[in-house]
């Protein structure tokens, strides 16, 4: 063999000319439902159609012991290849929103995982990517919910990633100890360095399931929302994506966000409430005991703050100063975020108590408020409450993120308003209500007494089976036609807004880039689904004045 090698290595020195000798490198042929991370080998699973599920993908360390509080640490490698068929457990959470449904196997502080789903058949191909921040006000939620589930989303041509982060006391609580030990002299928004640590593991990872870490984007509803609106300010995850999608909501809101003393004072009441005197008496207490303490009546909250570090200043003022992520963005939120009874309590909006809770709440405003949400008749009250309690929850909020990015991007921003109500329930639901998180809250009678109407409006989060393709993973409601529809033209949009940064395409209404100040339109997402006019402006230039 040797001699073989040898001969016409010799001809060329005869010659005068080299000839090149291929290599041969002996690649192993991974099969084709496992991939090679920067960690180790993964065996996921074969799903019908050609798509492929990694589940349970650990992208930080598991933060436990004396990881907790602390900013995510990378992964140790394994040797043997790891199976990722079974979603990792959820973050520490209480049942706070009855109507989640998960899929993943309890509750864990070691919970940072997250999942792909790919259609790609090779490392190759690179596919758009997807990276998904579920919801639940940053102390519920999973990236094993059946709403977020990839499958859908990956068949029109994509990865799809969602990830776990921490919720609560466990992801964002602040202290002056934790900053005191901290190189970065921050702490709490722990949950939030967890979706940036994600974000830095698909730019590593990602191409080993076919994607293009060149051309992600993130989504998310409600605090996933929130999450985005984040990322995107964020000097630390700014410049891992190319696009953004928010759902509902945005830290742009009318409150300020909580400063480092403040929030570092929250966390000495809560150690004090507990008995801990010093932090590391608050790392011995069982994980258990704190999330129970945490969720006590009167017990402190926790959630995004401007730490110094991952949030260097307000998100208003970094927009402000056009310091986000310049990427397109495509935001909206719904026709019914928030219901009438939570201005005028409970029992029927009346002009009459919806004048009054206005009044309450504005002061010599009040006339000025009843001009843009008035209140003539019942009927106009109870559409006006809706309004305006939907604006102070999460519409103000998502409005101001859209409009200032417009302003200072040079980025196409696209808006929606979705209304499509959800349609009845199925009828073994009972007496059954809707609930906030997109499922239901068992009533307290008998099987058989009246079910819940269906809404007036489109609730928050009625809107995250439409855009994702998965309205058959929620058996509580009777979708009809007109939804399977509906789900066909949102999810439409949304793909090809993560292919290519613009979500219009071949047979879908035509949705117009937003414009700054007045005159600009939106995307009215319904049975019928068109552009129209934004005429809410001046609802939410009269709600930021101080």
């Amino acid at each position: 063999m040797k001699v073989f090698l040898a001969i016409p290595l010799l001809a060329g020195l005869l010659t005068g000319t080299a000839i090149a000798q291929p290599v041969k490198k002996t690649v192993a042929t991974l099969p084709a439902t496992q991939v090679q991370v920067a960690s180790g080998r993964l065996a996921g699973e074969a799903l019908p159609g050609g798509i492929r599920v990694f589940k349970g993908v650990p992208f930080a360390a598991p933060p436990v012991g004396e990881r907790r509080w602390k900013a995510p640490q990378p992964v140790q490698p394994w040797k043997d290849v790891r199976p990722a068929t079974q979603f990792g457990p959820r973050a520490m959470q209480l049942p706070i929103f009855g109507d989640m449904n998960f899929r993943s196997n309890g509750v864990s502080e070691d919970c940072l995982y997250l999942n792909v789903w790919t259609s790609a058949t090779s490392a190759k191909e690179k596919l758009p990517v997807l990276v998904y921040f579920y919801g639940g006000g940053f102390v519920a939620g999973d990236g094993s919910e059946p709403r977020y589930d990839g499958e859908s989303m990956a068949r029109q041509g994509m990865v799809a990633v969602t990830v776990n982060y921490r919720l609560g006391v466990f992801g964002f609580m602040a202290h002056p100890e934790l900053t005191k030990e901290s190189p970065n002299r921050a702490s709490g928004n722990y949950g939030l360095l967890d979706q940036a640590a994600a974000l830095r593991w698909v730019q590593q990872n990602i191409a080993a399931f076919g994607g293009d870490p060149k051309r992600v984007t993130i989504g998310g509803e409600s605090a996933g929302s929130f999450s985005v609106s984040a990322q995107m300010a964020s000097p630390l995850a700014k410049n891992l994506m190319a696009g953004a999608i928010g759902e509902s909501g945005s830290l742009l809101g009318l409150q300020p966000l909580p400063t480092l003393a403040q929030a570092e004072q929250n966390g000495v009441a809560f150690a004090t409430a507990v008995g801990a005197s010093s932090l590391a008496a608050l790392r011995a207490l069982p994980a258990q005991q704190l999330l129970e303490a945490s969720g006590k009546p009167g017990a402190q909250r926790f959630s995004a703050i401007v730490d110094g570090y991952f949030l260097p200043r307000q998100p208003s003022e970094i927009y402000a100063a056009g310091q986000q992520a310049k990427v397109p963005l495509l935001v909206g939120w719904n026709s019914q975020e928030m219901n009438a009874g939570a201005l005028t309590g409970q029992g029927p909006t009346t002009a009459e108590n919806y004048r009054a809770a206005v009044q309450k709440l504005y002061g010599e405003r009040a006339t000025e408020v009843l001009r843009l949400y008035p209140a003539s008749t019942d009927a106009e009250a109870e559409q006006s409450a809706t309004d305006l309690a939907s604006d102070r929850f999460i519409g103000y909020g998502t409005w101001k993120w859209a409009d200032v990015h417009i302003q200072t991007s040079g980025k196409p921003v696209y808006r929606y308003f979705y209304a499509r109500p959800r349609p009845a329930m199925m009828p073994e639901m009972g007496n059954a209500t809707p609930g906030l998180a997109g499922g239901v809250v068992k009533g307290t009678g008998t099987a058989a007494a009246t079910p819940a109407p269906p809404a007036r409006g489109a609730a928050h989060s009625a809107e995250i089976e439409y855009a994702l393709g998965n309205l058959a993973t929620n058996k509580v409601f009777a979708w009809t036609p007109d939804d399977y529809q509906l789900s066909k033209t949102m999810q439409a949009y949304f793909a090809n807004f993560i292919k290519t940064g613009n979500p219009n395409g071949t047979g879908l209404p035509e949705w117009p880039v937003a414009k700054a100040g007045a005159g600009g339109q939106l995307l009215r997402l319904d049975v019928k689904t068109q552009a129209e006019p934004d005429q809410t402006r001046a609802r939410y230039l009269l709600l930021e004045q101080k």
